[in-house]
Order: structure tokens, then C-alpha cells, then sequence
């Protein structure tokens, strides 16, 4: 599985040989803030962005909107539509703003959908929307939101944003479907794995690098460039989530670990341990089967990836896409946004949340 992903200008994902299995460096939570703190001022009219296209005179959706701003992550996607736009240039405009807001409001509104289909009670330590006001409000809250993202981006009449937008979105749906379908199979290859978190997440932060440069007239070749650097950060963000599953601190992850395979979900360390070690397959039914409140099941297949060692083969998996994210940047002037995002890369594979 070891293949890198390039986008071309539709974003269709093709995959190469790297070599070299180990980012350049790591990013310590101290740096991480250091590289938020580089666009802080940006950072805070996203927010404010944000409060505004929530804002509404219809109460319901005012009030989860105020929820939903108050329980956000880390806001790394509308973070990276900011510094891929600074790369070609210290200033940016409003655009630039209103659309790193809209990544934000898509991402939210697919997480919003993603806790309806998994049952999920929780997200980020906070109850979910569906688990806060119920399955058909989150239902049609999750739709808002697409709608809302959409409205603003084609305020900038620019078809090429609005061409990467609808691709993202549309492979976004196209995994989740592709995911329901394979939902408890204990016979999921690495490659429909792959095809998985591609479309779930790396089309999205694919889209958000490709549209900073597209906001700031870049050509055809940058574009791609910066689309294929999103692409491979996604992918990389999205194994060590999985990765995360298995180790994190629940009260870090704001969630329950072990939730994926409670879930049904079965990710890169458990296709491995599976195609390595067939014999395994009971033991690990039996703990996706586990009764709620109770975890020795589970804890015995923890113990066992990390004893054949795949939690470290997946950590290693994760590290070669960030390093071929950095790599393509290698096509822009150096610079100090430049360099944040070859950072960031870091970060995303070092973080414990």
C-alpha cells in the first residue's frame, strides 16, 4: 500500500512508487501553534466568517450553528486554504476568507452525516448534533450546511472553485456509500481501504490547498501541485486517525477508542494482522461483537497488532504520504508558508489527537 497519490487538475487520484518511509523531522504541539500563529489574524476572520453564514432567523438553525461553532476541531482544512493561498503572496483578500470558511462548513457538515450513520453519541467530547436534537434534525442540518457552503462559493462566480468544490463533495458521498457496503467485512483488501480514505478525506484537503491557489490566479501546474499536496496530507491525516483508534487517550480523542471496530470498521492495522494471520479472524469478529460497557475482546486485538507490530507499519504508511506531501512543494519559491506546510505534515503525523 505503499503508493503515493498525485491529483491531476480534476483530482483523479493516481499512485506512484516513493521511497524513503520516514517524514524529514517532527512537530512538537509548541510548533504546531507557532504554525497556526503565522496566519492567527486570517484564523480569526475565518471564525468570524463562519458565525456570519451560520447566522440565521430561524432559531433551530441558529442555535445547533452556535453549537457547532463552539465544539469545532482544530480547523486544519480552512488553516491549509490560507496558507496555500499566502505561498503566492503575503496578502490575501475576502475571498480568501469566505472560502476557507466554506471548507470548513463542508467538512463540518459531512461529520454532522457521518455521526448519523455511525450512531455516534459523541464528537470531539461534546454530544453529537443526531445525539443532541435527534437523527432527522442532524439530517437536515448536515444538508444546510452543504447548501450554505455552495451558496457562498459560487458568490465568487469561478468555475474551476466550483468544479474542485462539487468533486470533492461528490467523492466524499461516493466513500461513505463505498464504506456502508463494506462495514463489517473482515475481507476488505488495503486497496478498497485506500479508495476509502481517499474519497472520505483526501479530496477534501485536496480541495482546500487547490482553491487557496486557484484564489490567488496560480497556474495550471501550481494548482495541481498544491492539490496533489493536499491530496497526500489527507491521506496521511486519515491513517494516523485510524491509527489514533487503537492508541489514543479517550479524553484526548474525544471519543471512545476502539470505536471503529466497534463500529465495524476495519482499518489498515486490522487488514494486515488479517492477511498476515487468517487464524485471527474469530478473535477479531468476536471483539467487533463485543458487548457495549465491556473491552477484554478488544483489548486482546489491540494487543495483538501491536505485538505483529502493525500499528508501527501503519504509523510508517502514514509517514511516507506526508513525506511525499512535502515533496511536491519542492515546485514553489521558498518561502515562510511554504515551509509551514511542509510543517504541518509533520504535525499531522506526530499529533496524539
Amino acid at each position: 500500500m505503499t503508493k503515493m497519490v498525485t491529483a491531476t487538475s480534476k483530482q483523479e487520484a493516481h499512485r506512484s512508487d516513493v521511497h524513503g518511509s520516514e517524514a524529514n523531522g517532527s512537530v512538537s504541539p509548541g510548533s504546531a501553534a507557532r504554525l497556526f500563529g503565522l496566519i492567527h489574524h486570517e484564523m480569526h476572520l475565518v471564525e468570524e466568517e463562519f458565525e456570519r453564514q451560520a447566522g440565521t432567523n430561524i432559531q433551530i438553525i441558529s442555535q445547533i450553528g452556535r453549537y457547532l461553532h463552539q465544539t469545532g476541531g482544530k480547523r486544519v482544512r480552512p488553516a491549509l486554504t490560507i496558507l496555500a493561498a499566502k505561498v503566492f503572496g503575503e496578502e490575501v483578500g475576502e475571498a480568501v476568507i469566505r472560502l476557507a470558511a466554506v471548507m470548513e462548513f463542508l467538512h463540518t457538515a459531512t461529520l454532522v452525516h457521518d455521526d448519523i450513520i455511525d450512531g455516534a453519541e459523541t464528537r470531539r467530547g461534546h454530544r453529537s448534533v443526531s445525539a443532541q436534537w435527534g437523527n432527522d434534525t442532524a439530517v437536515l442540518i448536515g444538508d444546510w450546511l452543504y447548501m450554505t457552503a455552495f451558496e457562498t462559493a459560487l458568490c465568487e462566480r469561478n468555475l474551476a472553485i466550483l468544479d474542485t468544490l462539487t468533486e470533492a463533495t461528490r467523492k466524499m458521498t461516493e466513500g461513505e456509500l463505498i464504506q456502508l457496503t463494506l462495514l463489517n467485512n473482515l475481507q476488505i483488501t488495503e486497496e478498497q481501504h485506500l479508495d476509502i480514505v481517499v474519497r472520505k478525506t483526501g479530496y477534501l484537503f485536496s480541495a482546500c490547498c487547490q482553491v487557496g491557489a486557484i484564489l490567488r490566479g496560480a497556474t495550471g501546474e501550481e494548482q495541481r501541485a498544491m492539490a496533489s499536496y493536499g491530496l497526500n496530507l489527507g491521506i496521511a491525516f486519515q491513517l494516523i486517525d485510524d491509527l489514533l483508534d487503537f492508541t489514543a487517550d479517550a479524553r484526548k480523542l474525544g471519543k471512545p477508542v476502539l470505536s471503529d471496530l466497534r463500529e465495524g470498521k476495519v482499518t489498515l492495522p486490522l487488514i494486515r494482522l488479517l492477511k498476515n494471520h487468517p487464524e485471527l479472524t474469530p478473535t477479531v469478529r468476536e471483539a467487533m461483537e463485543e458487548p457495549a460497557g465491556e473491552t477484554q475482546r478488544a483489548e486482546r486485538v489491540l494487543a495483538l497488532l501491536t505485538e505483529h507490530g502493525e500499528l508501527e507499519r501503519a504509523r510508517i504508511e502514514a509517514y511516507s504520504y506526508a513525506t511525499h506531501a512535502r515533496n511536491v512543494l519542492s515546485i514553489f519559491n521558498d518561502s515562510l508558508y511554504r515551509s509551514a506546510l511542509a510543517e504541518i505534515a509533520g504535525y499531522i503525523v506526530e499529533r496524539d489527537r
